[in-house]
């Protein structure tokens, strides 16, 4: 696995996502286009194929879109409750209603509480530890509980063509995945039901190849994610939007796509088996 050595002090202990962080997950842009419906289609099928209903733990939840999204869309179906490093974005999500829970996750006592499903959306990438909050989350999972992960594709088209230059190569992200390494760092705890490569953003691609790898700003990162959540959301654009998702759909089959998605299931330990047998 490809790992950032030494990590960067504020990100290894979480205090970025506390202290400066809360630019960028507050910036007004950032904000409309995380609670825009067309945000989290992509995530909001994957997740909905393996937990119907229940209770969900979205482990680095962010300002709360994703929960907010599942709910609204299948209200009454699921139990939710998020978490996060930030606590500026922990304020954001409980304002729009969403609960949240506040501390590091693997010194947190959830007490007797367990989940049908705990998400990792574009997180593990930020961990000093992913291992160990994968053990954690296996825990805290009731019987065949899932598990859901996102995490940018170090094999993607973007991250082959651009390499050093890419944007995704930064200081907040301490591990770099592919494929493989992702199914090693999941398969003592998990067993895998479905691996898959989703999302691709070409105005990325084109982006950093013509800055030639110049640092892109929070800022920008937001402006970005508000235009291309325009772009989702114009009538006027579905014939582009068509070809897009062929070209996506396509680079999703080789593997090629900007991130990569497991969906995975709680392992029980021979032990717990017997008993229930």
């Amino acid at each position: 696995m490809i790992y950032a050595n030494p990590a960067p002090a504020d990100f290894a202990s979480g205090q970025f996502y506390t202290l400066a962080g809360a630019e960028y997950y507050l910036d007004r842009s950032k904000l409309e286009s995380d609670y825009a419906p067309v945000r989290f289609q992509r995530e909001l099928r994957f997740f909905r194929k393996y937990c119907a209903s229940g209770s969900v733990l979205d482990v680095g939840c962010s300002t709360g879109g994703f929960l907010y999204q599942l709910d609204k869309q299948n209200p009454g179906a699921y139990n939710i409750l998020g978490m996060d490093a930030s606590g500026p974005a922990l304020d954001y999500a409980e304002s729009r209603g969403v609960p949240v829970v506040r501390g590091d996750f693997l010194s947190h006592d959830f007490g007797e509480a367990r989940f049908d499903a705990i998400t990792f959306w574009a997180v593990l990438e930020h961990l000093l530890e992913p291992k160990a909050f994968l053990q954690k989350a296996a825990q805290l999972l009731k019987p065949d509980g899932v598990c859901l992960v996102l995490v940018p594709n170090m094999r993607s088209l973007a991250a082959r063509m651009l390499k050093r230059r890419y944007r995704y190569i930064y200081p907040q992200h301490l591990n770099y995945f592919t494929r493989t390494t992702l199914e090693l760092l999941v398969r003592d705890e998990f067993s895998l039901l479905e691996q898959r490569s989703m999302h691709f953003n070409p105005v990325i691609i084109w982006q950093d190849f013509r800055s030639g790898g110049r640092e892109v700003s929070n800022r920008e990162r937001a402006e970005l994610l508000k235009r291309t959540t325009g772009y989702k959301q114009n009538s006027m654009l579905k014939p582009l939007r068509f070809g897009y998702r062929v070209a996506e759909s396509l680079l999703g089959k080789l593997n090629l796509a900007d991130n990569l998605a497991f969906a995975v299931r709680k392992i029980e330990s021979p032990s717990v088996a017997k008993t229930q047998v």
